[in-house]
């Protein structure tokens, strides 16, 4: 039997019992016939049967000239917009609980997430989302396709460079005190243009139409004891590209399309605890499918291509706390990568000509090592060094360098001696070297023989930073972070010569009162490299880029206006990047640089029209410019046919007025 009682009621009828009295004067025992309790309610009561959250219904208008815009705004519509936002949780006293996750549903970028189950128990997941990139709009050519075939028009066929990204998944997961399993679906499908080019035989950009769908399963269980867990898991995807082959009315398999292929993996996890170690280890089994029919041409001996590549991959990592003040840990990886793809004999051509030799084509397998230590020791109190050495050896077959291994030596030092300061301090010394460079048998004719590809080449690194996080007071927090790397890679010839990486951060956040709050922050990053480059022996070129970007952004937010009922804010960024490459070869000569520069501002204010309703009316700005000397004209580049120029300069308006609604 239930009933309602107030505080006064529970002190009439507390339980009280002990030595001194003789009575029992326990809840059991209370005479309440005289009590009326038909006016009493717990105000303390909760009602576990309830909905919460909030919906939010937005109407707005955007005023674009170029649908790059949609990158920033989450839309590219021109004109009268409109989405729904929701995060909607319910539950009842069972345990039963639902939950609705929506962000900007009719945007081009948008989600949502339908999550219902029993709490503890098990759990069914929806999923949905909607991601749109956007390169350039009303992009030209005189090029249509139609079902692989790009028929050339006098009509101008105009188009977007976008990738349309929609992805739909689903998923349940079960779990006990013992163990946990799970499975889940999920499939994206993407469409749109994206730019690229073909020969006939001078070289033409294209549309490259994208029609493509990804589908994926995974599915798994766990179990677990007082001090071990384990999972076993597989993964597997398949990837359909519904788009064939190019070809052009006099010229067949102008441009190869990306064959269909499916991956699968299984893997076995778990970690173990004894006393104060903790072990954990990882291995897992793959393979990756390719079979296609292949573009047929003269001397090509293989009509489908059988490409089969099977993954092996294992980690095992250990940690443990030796005494209050020292903690050592160490790992192993391990990954082979094995190639097992069909080989022919394909013959040899010198230009037009047949030579006459032939020559296999060789699957490329690596097989990759790491290791590592590293210790954490407590030197006092507010003190605390961290050490380490991690080493990567690789292995690769038919490669210039078949052999390369990075050793990298760390230190950290992190300080909380000082009261309302946070410092931390990182060293870093990495060395690379392997193998001796022989000149690849498959590409001896192509290639320079003292060119080193910077992911090959002997190379040393130093590198250090600083994180320094400070709180005056409670009222305000100042965090810098600032960093520097440079790479050298002294036995290079031709090839990347050095390169410096440094740069900064900084935000503050400050609570001007008790309504008011703002922050800031600024951001700058610099990467400077050189390059030598050869075309015949005793002859050099040498390239110097810099790289420079910048970010400032602030904003503020001031609460309880009119009767703590309205709030305002503003947020506002600029973002800028350049690039600027010069190439000597008897004299400095400018190449094509590129720039680009962003300003974003927002503005809003959100009145609550009581406890459970609220309108919010917001601006936003964007101003974008960007310059590419590599996007130009169609025709300005004797021989060669573009896309036009889709550099962009634009500003862009979005107005929004929302209507949210609290559930409780």
């Amino acid at each position: 039997m239930s009933f309602k009682i107030n505080l006064i009621t529970v002190s009439i009828l507390v339980a009280i019992s002990g030595p001194s009295f003789a009575a029992n004067f326990g809840v059991n025992n209370a005479n309440t016939n005289n009590v009326n309790s038909s006016n009493y309610e717990c105000n303390r009561c909760v009602e576990n049967s309830a909905y919460s959250g909030k919906l939010d219904v937005a109407l707005g208008y955007n005023d674009i000239d170029d649908i790059h815009a949609g990158n920033a705004l989450g839309t590219s519509e021109d004109g009268a917009i409109g989405s729904v936002s929701s995060d909607i949780l319910f539950q009842n006293k069972s345990g039963y609980q639902a939950q609705l996750i929506a962000h900007q549903l009719g945007f081009d970028n948008s989600f949502a997430s339908l999550q219902i189950g029993d709490s503890g128990l098990y759990e069914l997941v929806l999923d949905y989302a909607s991601i749109k990139t956007i390169k350039a709009g009303d992009v030209n050519s005189q090029l249509w396709h139609n079902d692989g075939m790009l028929t050339p028009s006098a009509d101008v066929n105009t188009f977007n460079l976008a990738l349309e990204r929609e992805k739909l998944g689903v998923g349940v997961v079960y779990k006990n005190d013992e163990y946990n399993s799970f499975v889940s679906y999920n499939q994206e499908d993407k469409t749109g243009h994206r730019s690229s080019s073909i020969v006939t035989p001078s070289p033409i950009n294209i549309g490259l139409p994208v029609n493509a769908t990804t589908s994926q399963w995974d599915a798994g269980i766990g179990l677990n004891g007082d001090n071990w867990t384990t999972d076993l898991s597989y993964s597997g995807s398949i990837y359909n590209n519904k788009i064939s082959d190019l070809s052009l009315p006099y010229l067949n398999d102008v441009y190869a399309a990306a064959p269909d292929s499916q991956a699968h993996q299984i893997s076995l996890s778990g970690n173990y605890r004894i006393d104060q170690t903790v072990m954990s280890g990882r291995v897992a089994t793959g393979r990756m499918i390719q079979d296609e029919n292949l573009i047929q041409m003269s001397g090509n001996p293989l009509q489908s291509w059988d490409g089969q590549v099977d993954t092996i991959d294992g980690r095992f990592a250990v940690t443990s706390m030796l005494s209050n003040r020292l903690r050592l840990g160490g790992q192993i990886d391990y990954n082979k990568r094995d190639n097992k793809s069909s080989t022919a004999e394909f013959a040899q051509y010198n230009f037009n000509s047949l030579t006459g030799a032939f020559r296999q084509n060789t699957p490329l397998d690596y097989e990759r090592n790491n290791y590592g230590v590293n210790a954490s020791y407590r030197i006092a109190s507010g003190y605390r060094l961290q050490a380490g050495y991690d080493s990567k050896e690789i292995t690769r077959n038919y490669s210039e360098r078949e052999q390369t291994q990075d050793d990298t030596l760390w230190v950290k030092l992190n300080i909380r001696k000082f009261e309302m300061f946070n410092i931390n301090l990182k060293s870093e010394y990495a060395n690379r070297d392997g193998s001796k460079f022989e000149s690849d048998i498959l590409t001896a004719s192509e290639e320079n023989a003292l060119l080193r590809k910077y992911y090959l080449a002997d190379r040393t690194r130093n590198a250090y930073e600083l994180k320094l996080s400070h709180t005056p007071n409670d009222w305000m927090s100042v965090n810098v972070t600032s960093r520097y790397a440079k790479d050298e890679y002294k036995h290079t010839e031709v090839g990347l010569l050095d390169s410096e990486d440094y740069g900064y951060d900084a935000n503050i956040s400050i609570q001007i009162s008790k309504n008011v709050d703002t922050y800031g922050f600024i951001g700058q990053q610099w990467i400077n490299s050189s390059q030598a480059g050869s075309q015949v022996s005793n002859s050099y070129w040498y390239t110097d880029v810099e790289d420079e970007f910048i970010n400032v952004g602030a904003g503020f937010n001031y609460r309880g206006l009119m009767q703590d009922k309205l709030t305002i804010g503003m947020d506002y960024l600029f973002a800028n990047s350049t690039s600027n490459t010069n190439v000597n070869v008897d004299n400095s000569l400018p190449y094509g640089d590129y720039y680009s520069y962003n300003h974003s501002a927002s503005v809003y204010a959100d009145y609550a029209l009581n406890p459970q309703m609220a309108l919010k009316l917001s601006y936003r700005y964007e101003r974008y410019y960007d310059t590419d000397a590599a996007s130009v004209e169609i025709a300005s580049i004797p021989g060669l046919i573009t896309l036009q120029d889709i550099n962009h300069d634009y500003n862009a308006h979005q107005v929004m007025l929302s209507f949210s609604y609290k559930l409780h």
